[in-house]
């Protein structure tokens, strides 16, 4: 399946059904008054947050969505159905925006959740609505209401405990193989990866969501090569993994760029718990791994540096365990918020 997390859709809610002009015609009933019944409502346009997505490439191939007019009303007093909800289905962490691509209209964080974008139009009185003691054979009814109409841009950041990021071919893919049933592409030439991928990984019966972040490089805050795109993806995510690729000759350069990008792209991306590894230590000799691990530790402000391998697995399972008790720790604080914000309640 291919991943897409940005797409731009029109959507129109229903007209509301016309009113209905009747008189009642039966036999010994000459003048049966009026029994015109009401018009329909339109079909509104939802939005609703399922499970077992996690792209929008759906609305790749539709991008038009529109409700169904409701049905008129009829005589004998007889209102129009309602148009059936139009419903956009659409994966955890999908933000709505309004056609400038800066206002948001949803956040959609859980599963269930479901808001109506546009509302459709109300259905028209008939004239049985209109009579009154003045105006006993009204011939007149209200026509349906119009629909509300737009375009809007459907964003997906990814809803991830912690992110992985680096560099293009500082080892993110090897190291989400290795620690999770994930299967990214891997190679043995360089390459960058092209969407992020996500991984569950496990952890003393603790678990956690890990995904692979690509695109970074210098100036992707300003959309160079995969752009900003995917620095959204970090958002959402509670802690980092920084890697390093420590076979390169300036890895205190390496990781002066990242942290340059997080930090021009804001969002309080360079505010994340993040923890810094210097990988592919398997090929590097130990003389190495000490000068490289000092050069990280001096860029990053006496950071402690983990020196990690993703191939042959070396201090991995200490990362994973900062990084589970970093994501628990996020958790409480975000409950004890949430306690917070509801206040006393008798």
């Amino acid at each position: 399946m291919k991943f897409l997390d940005e797409a731009k859709v029109y959507v129109r809610a229903g007209n509301g059904g016309a009113g209905a002009v009747s008189f009642l015609r039966e036999k010994f009933k000459e003048f049966g008054g009026p029994d015109g019944g009401d018009g329909g409502k339109g079909s509104d346009i939802v939005i609703e947050c399922v499970d077992g997505l996690n792209t929008l490439i759906d609305y790749r191939y539709q991008q038009h969505f529109k409700g169904k007019t409701g049905m008129h009303g009829m005589g004998r007093n007889r209102h129009g159905f309602n148009g059936e909800d139009v419903v956009l289905k659409v994966p955890v962490g999908t933000q709505v925006f309004e056609e400038d691509g800066e206002t948001l209209i949803a956040d959609l964080t859980e599963v269930g959740q479901r808001i109506v974008l546009l509302k459709g139009g109300n259905g028209g009185f008939g004239n049985a609505h209109f009579k009154s003691s003045t105006n006993r054979a009204p011939r007149h009814a209200n026509p349906g209401q119009e629909g509300e109409e737009k375009w809007l841009w459907l964003r997906l950041k990814l809803i991830a405990d912690a992110g992985l990021i680096g560099l293009p071919n500082a080892g993110k893919s090897t190291f989400l193989a290795a620690v999770s049933a994930a299967r990214p592409k891997i190679a043995d030439y360089p390459f960058t990866t092209l969407v992020p991928g996500l991984g569950v990984v496990r952890v003393d019966g603790r678990t956690f969501v890990l995904a692979d972040i690509p695109g970074l490089i210098e100036g992707a805050h300003e959309g160079l090569g995969l752009g900003d795109r995917f620095l959204a993806h970090v958002e959402r995510c509670r802690s980092l993994i920084h890697l390093v690729d420590g076979t390169q000759d300036d890895v205190a350069e390496a990781y002066r760029v990242i942290r340059g990008e997080l930090e021009a792209y804001g969002a309080g991306l360079e505010d994340k718990p993040e923890i810094i590894c210097l990988n592919k230590a398997d090929a590097l000799t130990a003389d190495e791994r000490e000068e490289k691990r000092k050069a990280l530790a001096k860029a990053s402000r006496k950071k402690k540096i983990y020196v990690i391998s993703g191939v042959s697995g070396e201090g991995v399972d200490t990362v994973l365990h900062l990084v589970a008790d970093a994501v628990a720790a996020a958790h409480v604080e975000e409950r004890k918020n949430d306690k917070e914000e509801e206040g006393w309640r008798p």
